[in-house]
């Protein structure tokens, strides 16, 4: 008996290699947790757990108790069959023992199923089968949409392109009156004036960095976030006490534009790693794109449409001309060109008749096909390649190691050099 499984969680919350670092060491000191490998880049935990020891709760207690958070798939679903609230509070009880399955309610009025997991790891399929079980059906409503088709990190683009523009138009007049001086011009903002241009840059374009610096705080480590909060806070600061103590004397003496243009050049890195971090997945999509997301189906002597992640071995599946593969098979009737162009880099497409085996993801050409589903959802080729990739991404390249070591012990290493310092200066 298998007592050990691999979970790949999504992780919300990392801002740089060190927090994947310290997410690492975090798992790795749960009892039951056998190993444990943080992508920063795909933000994904790989967890190896042993079943007996640990659950899924504990996992993800632990990745929010080190100040991250794991989002969560929201599947809804309706119900058939239920007489009394008894069956509702059944089927209740045989989702939330669905492995992955955070929580689950059933309103036995509008015989709907609402289900909580963390996104990516349970699947439709496997709460319709809880459901059969319990001695009702379901059927798919909605979910949440893919995370690689609506990612977050699509979502976050925008909001940190508006941030770096926001903090650019800020903090450009107080780079201008640096370089002047730098050109002799003796140019110079009143202190005010650069105190309410950088205020925001602080307080409103800098505050994520504060969000992350408390997180890592709170949890016993540091990473960027802490240096970046710390130095331009100490800049700002110190600036506000010559103001208060020198008035308009200030001029010339104040950092308001270093701790503007920190922050700034910062939010552009993140802007950049954002759109690098967005490009990596590209492929997956791509992939994830070929897969249609109905198929139709005999079931019963009638033709029926279904979602793809419904359909079971040896389900006879009808695909009309033009129409994409839904499942791995092979042809009972008919015969036609199949396009593999996407899946096998063939260029040429391939003629298949009765007997032939066609691939999930490839496009039919003028025939119309009568195939048997042979495999069915993460079996087939096309998940299988998904698979591949996703590995290949998440594995790290030994440069990549050096420097998750090197993070992890560069922020601590600076602030006992800058403690130092201030202590030797005084």
């Amino acid at each position: 008996l298998n007592t050990t499984d691999t979970l790949r969680l999504p992780v919300d919350g990392m801002t740089c290699a060190a927090c994947a670092v310290r997410l690492e060491k975090a798992l790795s000191r749960v009892t039951g947790i056998n190993a444990a490998t943080v992508n920063y880049v795909l933000e994904q935990a790989d967890v190896t757990i042993d079943l007996d020891k640990v659950s899924l709760a504990d996992v993800t207690a632990a990745v929010r108790q080190a100040g991250f958070s794991v989002p969560e798939d929201m599947i809804v679903f309706a119900l058939h069959g239920m007489k009394r609230r008894a069956c509702a509070l059944r089927c209740e009880n045989f989702l939330s023992r669905v492995p992955g399955v955070s929580s689950a309610d059933v309103n036995f009025v509008l015989e709907k199923a609402t289900v909580f997991a963390p996104k990516g790891t349970v699947r439709f399929d496997t709460l319709s089968d809880a459901i059969v079980k319990a001695g009702f059906a379901a059927s798919q409503l909605s979910s949440d949409p893919d995370e690689y088709k609506e990612g977050k990190r699509q979502k976050r683009l925008p909001e940190a392109h508006l941030s770096l523009v926001f903090a650019v138009v800020l903090t450009v007049p107080l780079v201008a009156q640096m370089a002047a001086h730098v050109l002799g011009a003796g140019f110079h903002l009143s202190p005010w004036t650069e105190f309410a241009l950088a205020l925001p840059v602080q307080l409103i374009a800098g505050a994520r960095f504060y969000v992350g610096a408390w997180s890592a705080l709170r949890s016993g480590s540091g990473n960027m976030d802490v240096l970046v909060a710390m130095g331009t806070t100490a800049a700002f600061g110190y600036s506000i006490f010559l103001i208060m103590t020198l008035g308009d004397a200030a001029a010339g003496q104040l950092y308001f534009e270093a701790s503007a243009v920190i922050i700034t050049l910062v939010l552009l890195g993140k802007v950049l790693e954002a759109r690098a971090k967005r490009g990596t997945t590209a492929a997956i999509r791509k992939l994830m794109d070929l897969r249609p997301l109905k198929a139709r189906v005999k079931r019963d002597d009638d033709i029926v449409n279904i979602s793809v992640d419904q359909v079971r071995e040896d389900d006879v599946v009808i695909i009309r001309p033009g129409e994409k593969v839904p499942v791995d098979g092979f042809i009972e009737e008919g015969a036609s060109e199949l396009d593999e162009a996407l899946v096998t880099g063939e260029s040429l497409s391939a003629t298949k008749g009765v007997g032939d085996n066609v691939i999930g993801g490839s496009i039919n050409g003028t025939g119309l096909l009568t195939v048997r589903a042979t495999t069915v959802g993460e079996d087939s080729a096309l998940a299988r390649i998904i698979r591949l990739v996703e590995n290949a991404q998440s594995g790290e390249a030994p440069v990549q190691r050096l420097v998750d070591r090197v993070a992890a012990v560069f922020v601590p290493i600076v602030m006992v050099i800058a403690m130092a310092t201030f202590v030797g200066w005084m």
